[in-house]
């Protein structure tokens, strides 16, 4: 029976996942989370569906009418009596004409193009938000290492200034600076933790999550996105809607100068006699080129504004992305030379120092081997920073040209 238990109880402690295994979130990870369950998903569906219900209505001819008219009911004189009065029911339709309704319906459904579009721009907006906030967790995270190397750089100088003060080659106040040292690194690894804390926190916010994941380092490093052409761009494809439902509101317009008839028809009841006729009539409004003018050349405005700002936005988005790339590349060759040139010489002085204030000589000292530790703590957070900027430009590249336009259109199909 104890044999039997303690198998259970190892089978038990097996079957239980670790606490400490975190999942790997990788930025598309990140991107899918939000871009499923976004609250914003919901509102942008409901747009959509808004305007599909506009085409639907758009599409229905005016509504006929159906009345009935009393006449010579009650007067003077010979028309006094109620039996001579006259009683017309009647039936009326307007005809449409010059397009007037394929014109509401081709108006309509260039709108559902132009909040497709505004949909989609607003989601990579947030999208754009969400991979900011995955640079500065993953910024947040490489500090870390840094704090732990300075810490443990600070420990190493606190033990071997102990020494030498015990042999009295530095003076007692030596040890105390590399205690407070110490307590200094011990400190900004603390922050640096809950700092990373924090950003795992704020990233998770998007999608109601925690922070408990982890990040992979490796992805804080090189990783060129593609710069795109401005014709690319999301908000060139929302102009480009906004043109063509101006265009649509064009003809839309044009079609009020076609006057529309509408005709009657009824049958009418004579008191006096209790006769019965038919009636027609029919009917069309006059003037209506000069009633429309204003409407067309505001129509025609707007699309002449909407073609303008299309070329307008064609040049900033170009000229963004060229200062974009141009400001990567500079910060990339920066990255580069600290890895090859101010690293290693760094390091290197590090192990000098080190080896010289470990002998117990009296040419290196409590200062030189504090100032070498703090030269590479001091290069290793400028790659980081760098990286930094590195990566929130290429999110701003990829809000620009729609990189991540694929998950929302997964998201939508979902």
């Amino acid at each position: 029976m104890r044999r039997a238990l303690a198998i259970g109880a190892a089978l038990a402690v097996l079957s239980v996942p670790s606490i400490g295994a975190a999942q790997t979130l990788s930025l598309s990870d990140a991107l899918s989370r939000v871009a499923a369950g976004d609250p914003s998903v919901a509102a942008n569906a409901a747009r959509l569906r808004a305007a599909d219900a506009a085409i639907l209505q758009a599409d229905v001819r005016p509504r006929d009418v159906v009345g009935v008219d009393a006449e010579d009911f009650v007067g003077t004189g010979p028309y006094s009596p109620v039996g001579r009065s006259q009683t017309t029911a009647w039936y009326e339709r307007t005809l449409e004409r010059g397009g007037k309704r394929e014109a509401r319906v081709g108006a309509a459904r260039s709108e559902v193009g132009v909040t497709v579009e505004r949909n989609r721009l607003r989601m990579l907006d947030l999208l754009a938000q969400v991979q900011a906030a995955w640079v500065d967790a993953l910024a947040a995270e490489a500090t870390i290492p840094i704090a732990e190397q300075r810490l443990a750089a600070a420990q190493l100088v606190e033990t071997e200034t102990g020494r030498r003060v015990g042999r009295v080659l530095d003076p007692l106040f030596a040890g105390e600076r590399a205690r407070t040292a110490v307590a200094q690194a011990r400190i900004a690894l603390d922050q640096a933790r809950e700092n990373a804390r924090i950003a795992r926190a704020s990233l998770a916010a998007f999608w109601g999550g925690t922070a408990d994941y982890s990040l992979d380092p490796s992805s804080f490093g090189f990783a060129e996105a593609g710069a795109g052409a401005p014709e690319s761009s999301p908000d060139l494809a929302l102009l480009t809607a906004e043109r063509d439902a101006a265009g649509a509101r064009v003809r839309l317009a044009e079609t009020g100068n076609f006057s529309d008839p509408t005709g009657r028809v009824g049958v009418r009841h004579f008191g006096q006699g209790n006769d019965v006729a038919i009636m027609v009539g029919a009917s069309i409004p006059l003037g209506s080129r000069t009633a429309n003018r204003g409407n067309v050349a505001r129509a025609n405005a707007e699309a002449q504004a909407a073609e303008a700002e299309i070329a307008v936005t064609r040049v900033q988005v170009r000229r963004e992305i060229d200062r974009l790339i141009a400001e990567r590349a500079t910060l990339a060759t920066e990255i580069v030379r600290i890895e090859r040139e101010v690293l290693p010489s760094a390091e290197r002085a590090v192990v000098l120092v080190g080896d010289g204030f470990a002998r117990g000589g009296t040419a290196f000292t409590f200062l030189e081997a504090n100032q070498a530790q703090q030269a590479v703590v001091d290069a290793r957070s400028r790659r980081v920073e760098l990286l930094r900027r590195f990566h929130l430009n290429g999110a701003r590249l990829d809000r620009l040209t729609g990189r991540h336009a694929s998950l929302l259109a997964s998201a939508e199909n979902r």
